[in-house]
């Protein structure tokens, strides 16, 4: 018989997929304003991962892989982490923080998609719904003026599309994948992967390196609660749901997340939250719930931020 779910520890770990989650985006934006993104995202995987390795060999999880399981983590953590947000956080540079995190709460329309084209899964007419609306939802979201107007708004609004067909493409990866079967360690593996091949990145295009002396207490703090909560505390809450909780409700952070990154960017960084935002917000949600289904977010949820 299964030992029952703690009732306290399963509210936490909600509290972590939605809030800690949601508030990535304001800790990115906020950093980001002073650190170049390839370095920043660099710091914040490569230490979590070391910070994760740590916590296995206290546990006593052995850290031992196989090559094929090394090159697969390498992979995923290209696609998931190295690009799929390291380019979030140079978008960051360029678009709100609230924005930014409601054109990837689309990620579930993309994850259908890429599963029709690469391994013909059949639409189902509650998805094809949820398609036209997630469709007629980014079209709101990205046609405002206000928005256009902005210094490469465009640009960005282009690379964060292309992350989510990095995390999309990621999620079948990883769904066949040989992946170490304890998630710290396949989570160690990657986060070291992909803050690697972030610092090479950020050398690669001549990025400035702020000395950590100059860095401000704002990006002091929002890069201790991005490694240690955003990376470290969220995701083991994630895969601690999974184990007790039903994949549906897991999946709910999709609709949290960005309301909470809205009402952060608004309260702290006084982004304008339009009333276009917030009608494209209200239909691409509403296609993001039609399109949800147990098979594509567990797949999509696996490896967010």
């Amino acid at each position: 018989m299964s030992q029952p779910p703690n009732k306290f520890l399963v509210i936490g770990a909600f509290f972590s997929i939605y809030f800690i989650w949601g508030s990535t985006y304001l800790l990115n934006k906020i950093a980001v304003k002073e650190l170049s993104p390839f370095f920043l995202a660099s710091v914040r995987f490569t230490i979590a991962g070391i910070l994760i390795f740590i916590l296995c060999r206290i546990l006593g999880i052995s850290l031992k892989i196989t090559k094929t399981q090394l090159r697969n983590c390498i992979i995923s953590g290209f696609l998931f982490l190295a690009f799929g947000n390291g380019i979030i956080v140079w978008a960051l540079k360029y678009v709100d923080s609230g924005f930014a995190a409601l054109e990837i709460s689309a990620q579930p329309l993309v994850v259908l998609i890429l599963m029709l084209i690469f391994q013909g899964k059949k639409i189902k007419s509650s998805s094809i719904i949820g398609v036209v609306l997630g469709v007629i939802g980014i079209y709101l979201l990205v046609s405002q003026k206000a928005i256009l107007s902005q210094e490469n708004s465009v640009i960005g609004m282009l690379m964060i599309f292309a992350c989510m067909v990095s995390w999309g493409y990621g999620s079948l990866f990883v769904g066949t994948a040989d992946l170490p079967k304890n998630y710290f360690v396949t989570a160690a593996y990657q986060m070291i992967s992909g803050g690697l091949i972030l610092c090479v990145a950020s050398l690669a295009f001549n990025e400035p390196w702020l000395n950590i002396t100059l860095w401000s207490e704002g990006v002091y703090w929002s890069l201790a609660i991005l490694i240690i909560f955003g990376s470290i505390v969220a995701f083991t809450s994630f895969n601690y749901l999974l184990k007790f909780v039903s994949p549906e409700k897991v999946a709910t952070s999709t609709y949290v997340n960005p309301i909470v990154a809205l009402l952060l960017g608004w309260y702290f960084l006084n982004e304008t939250i339009t009333s276009q935002s917030i009608i494209a917000a209200m239909v691409l949600l509403t296609g993001v719930y039609f399109i949800n289904t147990k098979r594509t977010m567990v797949i999509f949820s696996r490896f967010k931020r």
